[in-house]
């Protein structure tokens, strides 16, 4: 495997290559930082160079201290979140991996993930500041899946972190295992009967379906169904 490694004093966040995947590794125990959001977009110019093949891992673990945005600024927010929005709407299937306490940037990544493992140690953790919780996206996300939910909402209002047992039941995460690799190499093998650009497709159909009418999003669908039909009449035909 080769390394290509994102540096930072910090070393939030680092992007690793390899024959079929790409793997990006994010520590939410640093501070957001520019170097943490060219790990991601990194990670996402590889992927759309590669047109689908592989998949992206993701692994995360840590939680930030009291302190972690003192120094951020809005523009800094502002670039890493168009960096988690690329990884959401990659031509590529993104699997996670999560173990221990989750939160920050760490949180923040997972939630932008297609499908996300997890051990029975991991919890997600809002972080708190100033007397309140950060209001990132991850905000968003965690009320996307689980809005009404009370884990959700001590999560998002207090802080209180999300254990395993209740983000498996919330669909935060879809997996609990002892084992990390064996989890992720079967996820992979069932991630990968979907080539990456129809997978995008299909995941950016299932994103907007809780915001369009049936009407709006009728066109939308014909439009996939038509581009499958077509694909496969010119299989027949070659």
């Amino acid at each position: 495997m080769t390394e290509t490694q994102v540096k930072n004093g910090n070393k939030a966040a680092d992007v690793h290559s390899g024959d079929e995947d790409l793997f990006l590794r994010i520590d939410g125990s640093r501070p957001l930082s520019p170097a943490a959001a060219a790990a991601v977009n990194a990670v996402c110019d590889s992927a759309e160079d590669r047109n689908g093949r592989g998949r992206v891992i993701v692994q995360v673990s840590g939680a930030p201290a009291g302190g972690w945005a003192d120094d951020l600024t809005v523009a800094q927010v502002s670039k890493w979140e168009r960096a988690l929005r690329r990884l959401e709407r990659l031509p590529a299937t993104t699997l996670a991996v999560a173990d221990g306490d989750c939160g920050g940037i760490a949180l923040d990544a997972l939630l932008a993930t297609d499908y996300r493992i997890a051990t029975a140690a991991v919890r997600l953790c809002v972080p708190v500041g100033d007397g309140a919780t950060w209001p990132g996206m991850a905000l968003y996300r965690l009320a996307q899946h689980g809005s009404g939910a009370a884990a959700v909402r001590r999560a998002v209002l207090f802080g209180t972190p999300i254990d395993a047992s209740d983000a498996l039941a919330l669909h935060l995460v879809d997996e609990l295992a002892d084992n990390l690799d064996d989890a992720l190499a079967n996820a992979a093998l069932r991630a990968g009967a979907v080539p990456g650009a129809e997978l995008a497709i299909r995941r950016q159909l299932m994103l907007d379906a809780a915001s369009t009418s049936f009407e709006e999003a009728l066109g939308v669908h014909l439009a996939a169904c038509d581009r499958v039909l077509r694909r496969a009449s010119t299989a027949v035909a070659s």
